[in-house]
């Protein structure tokens, strides 16, 4: 097997290198892009394992490649760098199909990290398929099946659900849930974990099955039947 490959998009030509050179000596194939159009062709030509990715660049922005690559179904997983750091501007690139956000400026070891986490996500070793009722889990092709029904997920989504799934029965605090799916907190102002349990309720219940995912109020969130 070859060596994981990463594609790095950034206008600018300093961070570009110094990622590019950070993940080559760590044994990254790495290829890289100006911005979001010039990715477009990258991934066309040769699809990568995994994508760092700016958010503002001339042409197509990070966020627009964001939106364009999920919409022809690609689910690569995305990091995306921006040097704002909001929370509606961390919302906002999740939203957007991106898998994981690091404001600028950065270490190094962080993003390392940060990617070594999503490829571990994205890419899990071959193992038992968590279920649980009549819900069962595909963790390569991130999907699953309620019933007899086929459900695609997005990486995120998928990984939300797996979470509970592992963990049924028990109550996972918003902070938990944060820290497990997203790899940290955005804050008490930050509604994504109730955005992304909806998103999971609207798909397992789309044919009026049982709820699986409660509320716990004031405490968190947990899979059970009730």
């Amino acid at each position: 097997m070859g060596a994981v490959s990463v594609l790095v998009v950034d206008d600018e030509p300093a961070t570009r290198e110094a990622v590019a050179e950070a993940l080559e000596i760590e044994g990254y194939a790495v290829a890289l892009a100006a911005d979001g159009a010039e990715a477009l062709h990258s991934v066309a030509a040769r699809p990568p394992d995994a994508i760092v990715l700016d958010v503002l660049m001339p042409r197509m922005d990070g966020l627009a490649f964001c939106r364009r690559l999920r919409s022809l179904g690609d689910r690569t997983p995305i990091l995306v760098l921006t040097a704002r750091g909001t929370v509606e501007d961390r919302v906002g690139g999740l939203d957007a199909g991106a898998d994981d956000y690091l404001a600028k400026p950065f270490a190094l070891q962080e993003l390392l990290a940060r990617l070594r986490a999503l490829l571990r996500r994205a890419y899990p070793e071959d193992g038992d398929a968590p279920a649980f009722a009549d819900l069962t889990l595909d963790p390569q092709a991130r999907r699953g099946r309620r019933g007899g029904r086929l459900i695609q997920f997005s990486q995120t989504e998928f990984a939300l659900l797996e979470l509970l799934v592992r963990n049924a029965g028990h109550v996972l605090t918003r902070e938990v849930i944060m820290d497990r799916v997203w790899g940290y907190d955005f804050g008490p102002g930050s509604n994504s974990v109730e955005v992304y349990i909806r998103y999971v309720r609207r798909k397992l219940e789309a044919d009026g099955e049982r709820r699986l995912v409660h509320t716990v109020r004031g405490l968190g969130y947990r899979l059970a039947l009730e």
